[in-house]
């Protein structure tokens, strides 16, 4: 019986070890779903909350900014410490603490109590991101395979961006605002069982700090939220305003000092030798150029369809699907090719394609037909979608052994900055008029793509990984 059982093993097993092998991947995939879900289901909801909660603009700014602030803020010091504590118990400790703020986002009474939720929300993303693109990097080892990981997750990323929009239509217009937060929990739950059911904690790395660099961390948190909060308030304060202008020197001298403690620690948060390497230097600068103009057109886009086109929460969630109908199948879509050509084609293709999408959008005015508006917007979700998994394989590629968690952490810490600023820079300008405010963001966002697509046919490389 033993020596039949060993020689059936391989064949009649095989499907049940696939099924296996698989299981970790939807773990990790499911609690970024949750992440990535979180930044877009809530932009058609936001002309809700604000109404509900009596929030003007820059509140909602924040609703949505103080949800990427946090997770930009603490997304490098989350990867050093999944590298130093292992991945799984840093990833599992996020979904805990996310699914736990979601609920508090669900019953907040008032704007400042969502807006700190938000926070504890972005504080819980930053600790399963980071790890979860290790865990992937650490269970799939080969060149092909870890592609194809790799293709699977960012085609869950716009899965989860194209499904917010219309998920949160469909939710705020049926059961009201907070239940786009409270349909965090039975996710939560189910990735956290998953997690720990399924997915193998790989030893932690070598060189492990004595320390968490907290002083690296508090000046980098500072830098970006003062960067934001200069733009977000400059809307509604002026750009000459002593807060505003405050702000900014705020983010000016932490940045310097973020800079310089960096330099100086033995075993530094940040390591500056990282952005020796031409292909993950350039790769960074294209997250946040990507995630500026995408974001921030995702966060104009509801405003415009809610107050000029007088569209409730429901048509607004459908009426964006043009561009988030392709995501889902141009991330797979650039898994594949990413795999088969490297990152480099992907990666101009989708940026070029993108910036044609944005500046389309200056066709949107007040008595513009909708129909105008399809081609622009799947160019916008194609490019952006078509660009990510290939820019995610190209940064984790580019790091050195032992650093997925840290290279995966820079890597997400500039496309979430890209996100606040994005979002800052567009919320600013639609409180000076939201038509014209929206055609100075999409020409501002398109000439990002157009120089982020410059980057990576200068800096990424071509030949797939082996």
């Amino acid at each position: 019986m033993a020596a039949r059982t060993a020689q059936t093993t391989p064949a009649g097993a095989g499907t049940a070890e696939g099924r296996a092998s698989r299981l970790p991947l939807v773990a990790l995939c499911l609690g970024y779903f949750m992440v990535i879900l979180d930044v877009t289901v809530v932009t058609v909801a936001v002309p809700s909350i604000g109404t509900a909660l009596h929030g003007g603009v820059t509140a909602l700014q924040w609703v949505v900014d103080g949800y990427t602030l946090a997770f930009a803020g603490l997304l490098l010091f989350c990867g050093g410490l999944g590298d130093r504590l292992g991945g799984r118990h840093v990833f599992a400790a996020g979904v805990v603490v996310f699914t736990l703020a979601s609920a508090a986002c669900g019953i907040a009474p008032t704007a400042a109590v969502l807006i700190a939720a938000r926070l504890v929300q972005g504080a819980g993303a930053a600790l399963m991101v980071p790890a979860s693109l290790a865990l992937l990097q650490a269970a799939y080892t080969g060149g092909a395979a870890r592609a194809r990981a790799f293709g699977v997750w960012g085609m869950v990323s716009g899965i989860a961006a194209g499904a917010g929009p219309v998920l949160g239509g469909v939710l705020t217009g049926t059961f009201g605002w907070r239940s786009v937060f409270l349909v965090n929990l039975p996710i939560g739950l189910a990735t956290l069982a998953l997690t720990l059911r399924y997915v193998p904690s790989p030893p932690p790395a070598s060189d492990r700090r004595a320390g968490l660099d907290v002083p690296a961390q508090v000046a980098g948190a500072l830098s970006l939220t003062g960067l934001a909060a200069g733009l977000n308030e400059a809307g509604t304060a002026g750009w000459g305003a002593p807060p505003v202008l405050g702000a900014f020197a705020v983010s000016v001298l932490a940045l310097g000092a973020f800079l310089l403690l960096e330099r100086r620690s033995r075993a530094p948060m940040l390591p500056l030798r990282l952005f020796r390497s031409a292909e993950f230097s350039a790769s960074a600068a294209i997250g946040v150029l990507l995630n500026l103009g995408f974001y921030g057109w995702l966060f104009a886009a509801p405003l415009y369809f809610q107050r000029v086109q007088h569209y409730s929460a429901l048509h607004t969630g459908f009426a964006l699907l043009p561009a988030m109908g392709v995501v889902a199948a141009s991330s797979a879509l650039a898994g594949r090719v990413t795999a088969r050509t490297g990152p480099r084609f992907p990666m101009v293709t989708g940026l070029a394609a993108g910036a044609a999408g944005l500046l389309g959008w200056l066709a949107a005015g007040t008595g513009t037909p909708y129909a105008v508006l399809i081609v622009p917007m799947a160019a916008v979700g194609f490019g952006t979608a078509f660009t990510m998994p290939a820019a995610t394989a190209a940064v984790m590629r580019a790091a050195p052994d032992g650093k997925g968690g840290v290279a995966s952490a820079v890597f997400n810490t500039a496309r979430q900055a890209g996100s606040a600023v994005g979002v800052a820079v567009f919320g600013t300008l639609a409180a000076t008029g939201l038509v014209s405010g929206a055609h100075t963001g999409v020409t501002i966002a398109a000439a990002g793509f157009a120089a982020a697509a410059l980057l990576a046919a200068r800096f990424i490389g071509a030949a797939p990984a082996a």
